[in-house]
């Protein structure tokens, strides 16, 4: 039986003792129990206490003894070690020490001076050899330059000899071909010119007294009675078709031009607005349309913008898919130019064929033409669900289709991608300078920068015709000179056989000069080949001079390494036997530490043994004394007088008794624990501010107005 279950077995016979005594106490005893279990309790709470801060403390004495044992031992080590590498390093100071004699020296020595010429001799090698390779390399890059210049210069002189003559002929040749066709568009210009003028003069549209009085009719107060009545005097189609022949055909016209072109644009806006104001004196109104470049920019710009880029196809590539007017780009477009803005749109350059749309070529014929047909087509077929609102627009004054603002309009025309006409009409003021630049509307005027470009052009074109024609002829006549020599040559009497023979020796002496030429380059060819062939050899001589080079520095280290070992042979050894001895008494110390550590270690690891034996004989107790207390508070006397005579006695015994068990009643706490604790809690109070958000909408409005038609023209 060990030592701690004697400790438990004689504290229950005490126990057991303790109950006897305890069963004869009076009841005045029973009326002090609580007193004495309270103050049992706090008494073995405390020892308990006491005890396990012991053992706590003696725990971490242990741990501090152990880290310095550890530390210690860890000293131990290195200093083992060092005491090893001084005894190798002693060990080869003594053998150096004992073959350093003065013969050794001076024979080490001069193997460090033999290989020093080594090294010298193979220095002197490898830059010996890297000239060899400097002028290998320049031999090298000389016969390739001079090989290829002469190849160069060969191939170039044959080359042209070939097809100086040949080349000039026929740049002569096209040369005219192209100034030939240059005077004949420019003189085409200039009969286009010429053209328009006459078209301006002689075009015009005519309106009969009932046609005005019906239109102005309706006009002024719509109802299907009056339109129908405005479409029986209008005639419609047939008479558009009547108009249209009668049109001015000139085949000056037909010439492709680029309908943005400024002055193509100039002459349609004119040739327009000159159409619409004749129609106006004949309605009865005294104001006047306008034509300026800006008012032509404008009208461009419009429609690259909102018809070519966004791809709107105003009347669509069939009679059922077109898009009518880009409102909203009207929208826009007015509020940019800060104006009012009002379109018109026609079939321009289109034809329709079996339903389909197709565009016509870009000739000024073509042009003109569809200017013409759709101004005759917005006055007399405008019915049904066009209300005649183009013809409003043509005869507007001071308003157009209802909307003010259009006291001072301007016509701009352009042509979109698909070939449809627009005709922008735009009420100009000095703020967005739309009226700047305008045209003369007077017919020769209007004409005059197309007829003064195309003679400008025809002027140029005739006089470098005339500059090539006189080249071809030169070109030719040096064909006819060299035709005539090879005639003569071939054809030759007997009287001209020196010249036959002559000019055969000449081309025989042309052979060898060729032939030589080869056989030059043929040469810089081989002697460039046996260059590249000397400068790989020499390169290879260069690698292994310095490898040689390489080799013999290494060997001289070596050597003077041995020199120095062996002339400071008694220095090193000192030196050695000094680190040694240091490194030995090093571990002396190191030993002696880890022993007192060991020592240190052992004392806490046995004070750690004896708290620890207490705390168990501190909870052993402390199960007796809660025995005990049991038993006192359920014991009842017989007699209170009797217990009162010895209730001293029996007291003091009860309170020396339970005064002893009560250092071990307390809860036995364990080492280590750790005991949870419940957080704080508080109550986080977060402010919430919420802003209003509010929506300002502003309606963006044009300072002008604008107006549009809103169907497509039936032809």
């Amino acid at each position: 039986m060990n030592k701690k279950k004697m400790i438990r077995l004689t504290a229950l016979v005490g126990v057991a003792t303790a109950t006897g005594v305890v069963a004869e106490a009076n009841q005045a005893h029973a009326a002090t129990t609580t007193t004495t279990e309270t103050t049992n309790q706090t008494t073995n709470a405390s020892s308990v206490e006491s005890t396990q801060a012991a053992v706590d403390a003696a725990q971490s004495a242990f741990d501090t003894a152990q880290t310095s044992v550890d530390n210690a031992q860890a000293n131990v080590t290195s200093a083992s070690n060092n005491v090893t590498s001084a005894s190798a390093i002693l060990s080869s100071a003594i053998a150096n020490k004992e073959v350093a004699t003065s013969e050794n020296i001076a024979s080490a020595t001069s193997a460090v001076s033999s290989q020093a010429v080594v090294v010298a001799s193979a220095s002197q090698a490898v830059s010996e050899q890297a000239g060899v390779v400097s002028a290998a390399a320049s031999v090298q890059a000389s016969a390739l330059s001079a090989a290829e210049a002469t190849l160069t210069s060969d191939q170039s002189t044959a080359a042209n000899n070939l097809s100086a003559a040949e080349s000039a002929a026929s740049s002569a040749s096209a040369a005219v071909s192209s100034d030939q066709a240059a005077v004949d568009n420019a003189q085409a210009a200039v009969a286009s010119a010429q053209a328009i003028v006459e078209v301006q003069s002689s075009d015009v549209i005519n309106m009969s007294a009932a046609y005005i009085t019906a239109l102005k009719n309706y006009l002024a107060n719509p109802s299907s009675a009056k339109a129908a009545a405005l479409q029986e005097v209008a005639k419609g189609a047939d008479y558009v078709k009547e108009l249209q022949q009668k049109f001015k055909s000139d085949a000056s016209l037909d010439v492709v031009v680029d309908p943005s072109d400024p002055t193509v644009q100039e002459a349609l806006s004119v040739y327009a607005v000159n159409l619409i104001n004749h129609l106006r004196n004949q309605y009865g109104l005294t104001t006047a349309f306008g034509a300026s470049a800006n008012a032509n920019v404008a009208a461009l710009d419009f429609v690259k913008k909102y018809y070519d880029y966004e791809n709107w196809n105003i009347f669509g590539t069939t009679v059922s898919d077109g898009q009518g007017h880009n409102k909203n780009g009207l929208d826009a477009y007015a509020v940019q130019l800060n104006t009012s803005i009002a379109e018109d749109a026609g079939s321009g350059l289109t034809t329709w064929v079996n339903g389909k749309a197709t565009m016509a070529t870009t000739t000024l014929h073509n042009l003109l033409y569809a200017v013409y047909s759709d101004i005759a087509t917005m006055l007399f077929d405008d019915g049904g669900t066009n209300n005649w609102s183009h013809a409003q627009s043509i005869f507007e004054d001071g308003t157009i289709l209802g909307t003010d603002g259009f006291n001072n309009v301007y016509l701009g025309v352009a042509f979109d991608k698909y070939g449809y006409a627009h005709y922008e009409l735009y009420n100009a003021t000095e703020g967005n300078r739309l009226g700047n630049n305008a045209y003369s509307l007077d017919v020769q005027t209007a004409a005059q920068p197309l007829l003064t470009n195309a003679q400008a052009t025809l002027a140029s074109a005739k006089a470098s015709l005339q500059r090539m024609t006189t080249n071809l002829m030169v070109a030719k006549a040096a064909v006819v000179a060299a035709q005539d020599q090879l005639a003569a040559l071939e054809n030759s009497s007997a009287s001209d056989s020196a010249a036959v023979t002559a000019a055969r020796t000449q081309l025989e002496s042309a052979k060898t000069s060729y032939q030589t030429a080869l056989a030059t380059y043929q040469q810089k060819e081989a002697a460039l080949e046996k260059a590249n062939d000397e400068l790989a050899n020499v390169q290879a001589s260069l690698e292994a001079a310095q490898a040689t080079l390489a080799t013999a520095k290494a060997k001289l280290a070596e050597l003077e390494e041995t020199v120095a070992n062996l002339t400071n042979a008694d220095q090193l050894l000192a030196a050695a036997q000094a680190a040694y001895e240091q490194a030995v008494a090093n571990l002396t110390v190191a030993t002696g530490n880890l022993e007192a550590a060991q020592v240190d270690l052992a004392k806490a690891e046995a004070q750690l043994a004896l708290a620890e034996e207490a705390v168990e004989q501190a909870e052993a107790r402390a199960e007796i004394a809660t025995q005990v207390d049991q038993q006192l508070n359920g014991s009842n006397a017989n007699d209170r007088q009797s217990a009162g005579q010895d209730a001293t006695s029996l007291k003091t015994n009860g309170r020396a008794l339970t005064a002893t068990v009560a250092t071990a009643s307390a809860a036995n706490p364990k080492r280590g624990a750790d005991q949870g604790r419940l957080p704080q809690t508080g109550a986080d109070n977060q402010e919430a501010s919420a802003m209003a958000l509010v929506g300002l909408g502003m309606l963006g409005m044009a300072t002008g107005l604008y107006g549009y038609k809103k169907k497509k023209l039936t032809k």
